[in-house]
C-alpha cells in the first residue's frame, strides 16, 4: 500500500492571539495615513506659493520657461542642502531603496520628511510614496518598541507598510495584494490570512482615515467601456508589451545616468544638476509633466482627444526621462505616480494614432505595461492599472496583457540599484 507522503497542513493561530494586534495596527493604520496626509497638505500649500503666488507677485508667467528652470533648480538647491545639512542626510541613497523600507534611525526622519516635501511642492517627476512608507516604518518600529516592548520588532514595519500602502491609494486592496506577493516565496507557518490579519488591519485602517478625511479617488472618469471584443484584447496585448519595452530602456538607462550624476560627488552639485535637468525638461514637455503626476494623468484623461499623437509622445518621452533623472540624482521619492502618468499618456498617444483603441483600454494597457518595468510589482502594476477604469470587465484584458509583458521584464534588471552601483535583478 502506497504511503502517504502529504505533509500536515501548519496549524491555524488561535483568536487570541491575532486580537491582541488589532489596537496596534489601528494606532499604526491611523498615524501613517496623518503623516502621509499632513506632509501632502504642506507639500502642496508650498507648492501653491511657489508656482502660483510667487510667480504672480513677480510677474512672471506660472509655468514659464524662465520660471520652470528656476524652480526646479532651485528645488534642487533646497534639497541638496537637506542632504548636506541635516542631520542623517535624508536617509539612503534613494536609488538604492524600494517599497520594502529598511528601519532608518529616528534622527534621519524629519530631513528625510523635509526633503520629500520641498521635493513635492518643486515639480520634480517622484511621487511621496518610498520616502512616506520609510519615515512610517521608522516612526512605528522606534515607538512601538517602546509602548509594546513584548511585541515582536518585525511586527511593526509590516504594519507600517501596509498602512502607508492603503493610506496611498485609499484601499486596503493594494496592501493586501503586496503583502501576499511579499510572503509568496517564504516558508509560512500558518494560513496565509493569518499572516496578512494584522498588515490588513492596518491597511484598512490607513485607508479609511485617508478616506475619511481627503476623499481621494484614482477613476480617470474615461469613456465608457462596455464588453471588450477581440480588437480590444489584441490593443491591451500590443500596448501593455510596448509600454514595458519602452519602461525597460529607461531601466537599463537608470545605473548609467545614476552613475553620471554621482561622479559629481558632492549633493550640492548634484541635486541642483539634476534639478536643472528636470527644469529643461520641463520647459520641453511642458507643465503637466511635472510634479508627481496624478492630478495631471487625470487632465490628460478629462480629454483624450485634446492632443495629438505627437504631443502624448512629447509628454511621455519627456516625463519618463524626468523620472529618470530624478530618481537618479537624489531626490527623495518614488516611481509608482509618474509611471503612472508615463503609462496613460503612452496609452492615450495610441488611442490618438488608432482611433480604434479605446482610450480605456490604452490608458490600463499603458499603465501597467509601464508599472511592471519600472516596479517589477505585478499586483500592484495590476491593481493600479484596473482601479483607474471604472470597469470590471478590463480586468480580464489586463490578465492576458500582463503575461507577454511579465515575460519581457522578468529576471531583467530592476530600476533599483546595490550600494556598489549595480543593479538589482
Amino acid at each position: 500500500m502506497a504511503q502517504d507522503t502529504a505533509q500536515p497542513a501548519a496549524p491555524s493561530t488561535p483568536a487570541r492571539a491575532l486580537l491582541p494586534l488589532i489596537l496596534p495596527a489601528v494606532a499604526v493604520g491611523v498615524g501613517a495615513s496623518l503623516l502621509f496626509l499632513g506632509v501632502s497638505s504642506a507639500a502642496e500649500a508650498l507648492q501653491d506659493v511657489l508656482w502660483r503666488n510667487l510667480p504672480d507677485a513677480l510677474g512672471v508667467g506660472r509655468y514659464s520657461v524662465l520660471w520652470t528652470v528656476v524652480m526646479l533648480t532651485a528645488t534642487g538647491v533646497a534639497v541638496g542642502l537637506v542632504v548636506w545639512k541635516v542631520p542623517g542626510h535624508a536617509g539612503p541613497d534613494p536609488a538604492t531603496t524600494g517599497l520594502d523600507a529598511p528601519v532608518l534611525p529616528p534622527v534621519v526622519l524629519p530631513g528625510l520628511v523635509l526633503a520629500t516635501a520641498l521635493m513635492l511642492a518643486g515639480g520634480p517627476s517622484l511621487g511621496p510614496e518610498n520616502p512616506i512608507i520609510a519615515v512610517n516604518v521608522g516612526l512605528a518600529f522606534w515607538l512601538g518598541r517602546r509602548l509594546v516592548p513584548r511585541a515582536p520588532g518585525v511586527l511593526w514595519p509590516a504594519l507600517a507598510e501596509a498602512a502607508t500602502i492603503g493610506a496611498l491609494f485609499g484601499t486596503p486592496v493594494a496592501a493586501a495584494l503586496v503583502i501576499s506577493e511579499a510572503l509568496a516565496g517564504k516558508q509560512l507557518k500558518g494560513p496565509l490570512w493569518d499572516s496578512v490579519f494584522a498588515p490588513l488591519a492596518a491597511a484598512a485602517t490607513g485607508a479609511l482615515t485617508t478616506t475619511l478625511v481627503a476623499h481621494p479617488s484614482f477613476d480617470l472618469h474615461l469613456p465608457s467601456f462596455g464588453r471588450p471584443g477581440w480588437g480590444d484584447l489584441l490593443a491591451s496585448l500590443v500596448i501593455a508589451s510596448a509600454a514595458a519595452l519602452l519602461g525597460m530602456a529607461a531601466v537599463r538607462a537608470f545605473p548609467y545616468v545614476h552613475g553620471a550624476f554621482a561622479r559629481l560627488g558632492h549633493p550640492m552639485l548634484v541635486l541642483p544638476a539634476g534639478g536643472l535637468v528636470l527644469g529643461l525638461l520641463g520647459a520641453l514637455g511642458g507643465h503637466l509633466t511635472l510634479f508627481k503626476g496624478l492630478e495631471e494623468v487625470g487632465e490628460i484623461a478629462a480629454d483624450p482627444d485634446g492632443w495629438s499623437a505627437g504631443e502624448f509622445a512629447t509628454m511621455t518621452v519627456v516625463k519618463l526621462a524626468a523620472l529618470l533623472v530624478a530618481a537618479s540624482c537624489g531626490f527623495r521619492g518614488g516611481r509608482i505616480f509618474p509611471a503612472v502618468f508615463v503609462g496613460a499618456a503612452f496609452g492615450l498617444c495610441a488611442h490618438a494614432l488608432v482611433p480604434g483603441v479605446h482610450p480605456s483600454v490604452g490608458v490600463a494597457a499603458g499603465v501597467l505595461g509601464m508599472l511592471l518595468a519600472v516596479t517589477r510589482q505585478g499586483w500592484i502594476s495590476l491593481f493600479t492599472a484596473a482601479v483607474l477604469v471604472a470597469s470590471p470587465s478590463i480586468i480580464a484584458l489586463l490578465c492576458f496583457a500582463s503575461l507577454p509583458a511579465w515575460l519581457l521584464v522578468t529576471g531583467r534588471p530592476q530600476m533599483q540599484l546595490r550600494d556598489d552601483g549595480t543593479p538589482v535583478r
